[in-house]
C-alpha cells in the first residue's frame, strides 16, 4: 500500500505546510473461524484480525466541509455536517460519515476534515472491509480529538453509532476483533455478556490461507433474512417454554428434547446454533491445550453443520474444503462470512502450503472459476501510525 500521510498531503496539497496536523490510522480485516451465524441469538465467536488494512488519514480544513478521497479508487466525495447522514451514492464515504457521527453524538464538535484511506483487505468475501474503514476513521478520530475512550468501548460505541447511521443490525463482535485483537492471539467473544478470552496461538508451524471462490453471490440477502429469522422463531418457541431462555442455556442433548415437534427447519438452524455456541467452547480449550487434531475435528464439523442444517454454503465451498479433508497436516477448513459463496479459510502446515494449492488447480475447470489465494497472518487490532498531532480545536480557532 502507498505511505497514506503522504497520499493524504497530496491529495489536499500540505506537502509544503507542516503546521497542519495530520493523523494516520490502520485497522485490520479479520476472520471468525467458528461462530458468525444467528447473531444476536447466538453471540459466540472464536475469531482473530489479519494483517490486511485499511490505513486512513485525516487532517482539519480552515472551512466547514468534510472532504474523502479514496486512493485505491481515485473516487471522491464531499459533505457538510447539515449533511452527515447516509445517504447512498456516498457509498464507502457513509463508513466514514459512520465514525464522525460516533464524536458528534459524544458531544465533540465538529468542523471541516479532510480523509483519506486505501487498504488491501479483499472485499465482499466477510473480511469485514467496511468494519475496518469505520475503525481505522474512529481511531484516528480519537487522537485528533484526543478523546479519553479506551478501545473496549470504541468498539461499543462505534457499533452503535453504526446501528443508528445506518438504522441497520451489525455484528458486535466485528468491531471487538477490529479494535481489540492481539497479535498471535485468537479472540473467544461472548457478545451477550462482553467476555472477550484471549488465547496465544498455538499454529507457528501452521499457515492461514483465505481462498475467494469468485462465486456471484446474487439473492444472498434474502436468504440469510430467512435464516435469521428462523434462529428467532425457534429462540421464541423455546421462551415459551422457558421464560428469559438464550440458546447458550441449552446442550446440545437438552435442546433435542426441549425442540419437541417444532418445524424441521427451525429445528435445524437452532441445532446449528447451539452446536456451535459448543464448538466454540470446544475450539477455546484445544486451542489452550495445543491440541490441533481436535481443533480440526471442530472446524471440520462446524463446515459440515452450515453446510446441512444451516444451509448457507455452495458445492463450490464444499469442493473446496474437502481438499483440505483430504490433507493428513490440515488444521481445519470452513467457509466464513455469509456463505453461498464467498471464502473458505484452510489451517494448514507450512510444509504442505503448495500440495493444497495443486489440489485447487482443478476447481476452474470444474466450476468455471479461477479461485485467489491469500496467505495472512494474525494481526493485531486498530491503532494510530504516528504520533504527531496538535489540539484540533486549536489548529481551526
Amino acid at each position: 500500500m502507498p505511505e497514506i500521510g503522504q497520499v493524504h498531503r497530496t491529495e489536499y496539497e500540505l506537502r509544503l505546510d507542516r503546521s497542519i496536523p495530520v493523523v494516520a490510522a490502520e485497522a485490520p480485516g479479520r476472520i471468525h473461524f467458528l461462530g458468525g451465524q444467528g447473531d444476536p441469538a447466538s453471540g459466540f465467536f472464536l475469531s482473530s484480525a489479519i494483517d490486511r488494512f485499511i490505513q486512513l488519514a485525516v487532517s482539519p480544513r480552515k472551512d466547514n466541509s468534510f472532504r474523502f478521497f479514496a486512493a485505491d479508487l481515485g473516487e471522491r466525495k464531499r459533505s457538510t455536517l447539515a449533511n452527515m447522514k447516509y445517504r447512498r451514492e456516498d457509498r464507502w464515504a457513509n463508513y466514514i460519515k459512520a465514525a464522525i457521527f460516533l464524536f458528534m453524538d459524544l458531544g465533540y464538535p465538529m468542523y471541516g476534515l479532510n480523509f483519506s484511506f486505501c487498504g488491501n483487505i479483499p472485499v465482499q468475501i466477510g473480511l469485514a472491509s467496511s468494519t475496518a474503514i469505520e475503525a481505522a476513521a474512529a481511531t484516528a478520530l480519537r487522537s485528533l480529538l484526543r478523546v479519553q475512550i479506551n478501545d473496549m468501548d470504541l468498539a461499543q460505541r462505534l457499533h452503535e453509532a453504526h446501528v443508528k447511521f445506518f438504522g441497520s443490525a451489525a455484528s458486535l463482535a466485528d468491531y471487538q476483533v477490529c479494535m481489540q485483537a492481539h497479535k498471535d492471539q485468537f479472540l473467544v467473544i461472548d457478545t451477550s455478556s462482553g467476555e472477550i478470552i484471549k488465547i496465544k496461538s498455538p499454529l507457528a508451524k501452521f499457515h492461514i490461507l483465505l481462498v475467494d471462490s469468485r462465486v456471484p453471490r446474487m439473492g444472498v440477502e434474502s436468504e440469510l433474512v430467512l435464516r435469521n429469522a428462523d434462529t428467532v422463531k425457534g429462540l421464541e418457541f423455546l421462551s415459551q417454554k422457558f421464560d428469559g431462555v438464550k440458546f447458550k442455556d441449552f446442550s446440545p442433548k437438552d435442546l433435542l428434547d426441549a425442540l419437541g415437534d417444532f418445524p424441521e427447519q427451525i429445528r435445524r438452524r437452532s441445532i446449528h446454533i447451539v452446536d456451535e455456541i459448543h464448538r466454540v467452547q470446544d475450539a477455546r480449550d484445544a486451542l489452550q491445550r495445543s491440541d490441533i487434531a481436535s481443533l480440526a475435528k471442530i472446524i471440520f464439523h462446524s463446515h459440515e453443520s452450515l453446510r446441512d442444517l444451516y444451509e448457507i454454503s455452495c458445492p463450490e465451498l464444499d469442493w473446496l474444503v474437502k481438499r483440505a479433508q483430504e490433507i493428513e497436516g490440515a488444521a481445519g477448513s470452513r467457509m466464513t462470512g455469509h456463505g453461498f459463496g464467498g471464502c473458505i479459510y484452510t489451517i494448514i502446515r507450512r510444509e504442505l502450503v503448495e500440495e493444497y494449492k495443486r489440489r485447487l488447480e482443478e476447481y476452474e475447470r470444474i466450476f468455471g472459476f479461477r479461485p485467489v489465494i491469500y496467505e495472512v497472518k494474525i494481526a493485531g487490532g486498530a491503532r494510530v501510525l504516528n504520533k504527531r498531532r496538535e489540539a484540533y480545536a486549536n489548529t481551526v480557532n
